[in-house]
């Protein structure tokens, strides 16, 4: 098996001097979809935070790609190749479509933007009729697209979601997990994602991390919790 694109071990980090995570140890391979679920304040959006640099690392190690990323900048992380979709992520409304694309590449040298942009809308092909348009008067499925547009900009190996689901219709949701499959498998990305759309989520993920007050609760594939009611329910009490 190849060796793992991302890999922390015994992470422990926190807001102020207020503890978050414990010892937490993650992993995800290359080109796979990794959920992370939990009730909340369990500590999932924290962990995607200090994978990009958002958040120092207190303890323990995280690496990408062979190389420790703890030190890093967000920046220098997202030139890696992370991006980060934070959750209630939205688009600025009185921008164009390509407009809000272009800032997810803000850091980037100028003279590979126009290139970048035309990747991500041979991704999103539905999203060239709007590009000179403003991006607010786009519907919340739409916005959502763009959003998820502005993320991939910088070619990312690993594209890390926080709760995407939020504020799309049931139908949306599943279109749009159904979108991001595809992105994986076409791109070669790995996708860790936070969300609460449990069942739907371990309908398109290989493997599963349940976090409780910010440790492991559970670890295991997919198909293990889908198969198991109880386990699921007792991973919320």
């Amino acid at each position: 098996m190849s060796r793992e694109l991302l890999h922390i071990n015994e992470l422990e980090t926190g807001y102020g001097k207020k503890p978050v995570l414990f010892s937490i140890s993650m992993s995800v391979m290359p080109e796979e979809i990794v959920a992370v679920i939990g009730p909340n304040g369990s500590g999932k959006s924290t962990v995607l935070k200090a994978i990009c640099g958002l958040l120092p690392a207190w303890s323990g190690e995280i690496s990408f790609n062979g190389a420790l990323v703890n030190s890093r900048f967000s920046a220098a992380n997202m030139r890696k190749g992370i991006s980060y979709l934070p959750q209630y992520s939205k688009v600025f409304s009185e921008m164009t479509v390509l407009e809000n694309i272009e800032l997810g590449g803000i850091r980037l040298p100028s003279k590979i933007i126009t290139d970048r942009v035309a990747y991500v809308l041979d991704i999103f092909p539905m999203l060239k009729k709007y590009i000179k348009q403003k991006a607010g008067i786009l519907s919340g499925g739409e916005q959502q697209m763009v959003a998820l547009a502005r993320s991939l900009i910088v070619q990312p190996k690993l594209l890390m979601l926080d709760e995407p689901s939020l504020g799309l219709s049931p139908n949306l949701i599943t279109a749009f997990f159904e979108r991001i499959v595809q992105i994986s498998l076409d791109q070669k990305i790995s996708v860790l994602i936070v969300e609460q759309k449990v069942i739907e989520i371990l309908a398109i993920a290989t493997r599963v991390y349940s976090l409780k007050l910010g440790r492991v609760f559970f670890e295991g594939s997919s198909s293990e919790l889908k198969s198991d009611d109880n386990k699921l329910r007792t991973l919320f009490l």
